[in-house]
């Protein structure tokens, strides 16, 4: 392993985090939070950003310097731990700020909250977020939006060239974003998807403010929609403002950050039709109509009392349908209390998630088609052995090793998927909050069903339920093997 040069560029990651911080800052600035607003908080929220910025950027220069002698040169191992270990130091770091602020005094729930928001999950141990302060909401909220994108594609794209390291390091934090035909090289490549993440960023903040929604308030919520998270700086999150040109405007922004944004660069740059024949966008709009109508009828057919008429059912299920399918997890209606269908369906779509090289969590859509449509071919060999068929995505023909990387990851998930919901159940919780926690926070989606359904939170699980939790997200995140790479022995022996 290349320690200098691990350390430099987790130095270089630190201090980006503490310059982050300075946006947060001139908003607790602005709202004049330069005294104590929560009891018993060791400083104010503006100290709280100021002294946090420092430390981390301490922290950075620390690590830059034990490292500054390093060669530009990055292999596929140090990529990895890079990755790893930068995700969950970033998430420390953005920790801090709700420590000293009062607003989550103790580490476990800080580093669970902060956790949460740069893996896009948005899973709360808050109980009531309105009381926090606007300077932490908006920290909060802004590290979904640092997170949604990757935090290591933002400083491969400011960092000089890296050669093949910086391939290495892309290709270790964003391994489903579909760059090929896009730029040759790794930082042009970096820039551009920043650009339609910008362009994106711009676009919803100036609709949702047209329509009534503070500036503060439609920034946060842009940064939960596009990074498919799913933080609110209110209690009833998006069913707060009552506006049905609100949910459009965030119905159609959380589709577009659960489509790939190689499609999107596509589609900017004149070639629409290049969505309509990517085979994964079809499947994933196609599921997401079925299941709308689906619901719509559910609820129409056994909540009709709560919804008692189409536009009324049909608004709401499209809107928590598609917050769940693209692993957002904005809230407009307590779906734990829908029919036991709905729930389940609601389920299903949160483990698919959206498509590749999208923000949005899940397994993907293209990993279940590529799955299917294995298992039929295997189905057909049943009763003709002889027949020889390769899989496809549109015109691509996949070769067996990327079936069975497929295969292995999904194996993988499910194996963690249960592991974690025993150690979870083990603490206390009934089976259903257990396993939909589980369920949601290693999909990033958020809100779970049971004691963990979208009108309650994370606070009352057990710190080891949290910790359980926080690292499901993260595992989530980086699709699991940067971080289950760190627990193989022979991951530190060999090159």
């Amino acid at each position: 392993m290349n320690w200098r040069v691990v350390y430099k560029l987790l130095g270089i990651l630190c201090v980006f985090i503490g310059i982050s911080m300075v946006i947060p800052l001139l908003w607790a600035l602005h709202y004049g939070e330069t005294g104590r607003t929560t009891a018993g908080a060791p400083m104010s929220p503006v100290l709280a950003l100021i002294v946090s910025m420092a430390f981390a950027c301490a922290v950075g220069i620390g690590l830059y310097m034990a490292g500054r002698r390093s060669r530009e040169e990055v292999f596929h191992r140090e990529a990895l731990f890079i990755v790893g270990i930068g995700w969950l130091l970033t998430a420390a770091l953005g920790a801090v700020p709700y420590m000293l602020s009062g607003v989550l005094p103790s580490p476990v729930d800080a580093y669970f909250e902060s956790m949460s928001g740069f893996t896009t999950t948005g899973s709360t141990v808050l109980v009531d977020i309105e009381a926090a302060p606007k300077g932490i909401l908006f920290w909060r909220s802004f590290t979904h939006w640092l997170g949604g994108m990757g935090i290591v594609v933002v400083f491969l794209a400011v960092l000089p060239a890296l050669g093949a390291g910086g391939k290495q390091l892309f290709r270790s934090e964003v391994s489903t974003v579909q760059a090929e035909g896009l730029k040759p090289r790794v930082k042009e490549t970096a820039l551009l998807l920043w650009r339609v993440y910008l362009l994106f960023t711009v676009a919803e903040t100036v609709l949702l403010w047209a329509q009534g929604m503070s500036l503060f308030d439609a920034l946060c919520h842009t940064f939960g929609t596009l990074a498919t998270a799913g933080f609110s700086p209110r209690q009833d999150s998006i069913g707060a403002y009552h506006s049905l040109g609100i949910e459009l405007t965030v119905i159609v922004f959380m589709v577009i950050g659960a489509t790939s944004f190689g499609l999107h660069y596509h589609v900017l740059r004149g070639r629409p039709l290049n969505l309509f024949r990517d085979v994964e966008w079809r499947v994933f709009v196609g599921v997401l109509a079925v299941a709308i109508a689906a619901v719509t009828v559910n609820l129409l057919a056994q909540a009709r009392s709560e919804y008692p008429t189409l536009g009324r059912a049909l608004r709401s299920s499209a809107f928590q349908v598609t917050s769940i399918f693209t692993t957002t997890g904005f809230g407009t209606d307590d779906f734990n209390r829908w029919p036991a269908f709905s729930r389940m369906l609601l389920v299903v779509l949160m483990i698919t998630g959206g498509c590749a090289g999208s923000t949005a969590g899940g397994i993907k859509v293209a990993r279940l088609v590529i799955l299917v449509r294995a298992a039929l071919h295997h189905l057909e060999k049943v009763f003709r052995p002889q027949t020889v068929r390769a899989v496809r995505i549109g015109n691509t023909v996949l070769s067996e090793q990327v079936v069975h990387a497929v295969t292995g990851f999904v194996v993988l998930y499910m194996a963690v998927v249960v592991t974690a919901a025993l150690v979870v159940a083990a603490t206390g919780p009934d089976i259903v909050t257990s396993f939909t926690a589980v369920t949601a926070t290693i999909n990033t989606t958020g809100p779970g069903l049971g004691m963990v359904g979208p009108l309650e939170h994370y606070s009352h699980l057990a710190p080891v339920a949290k910790v359980t939790l926080s690292l499901c997200m993260v595992l989530g995140r980086l699709e699991l093997f940067a971080i289950l790479v760190l627990f193989v022995p022979a991951f530190w022996r060999s090159r």
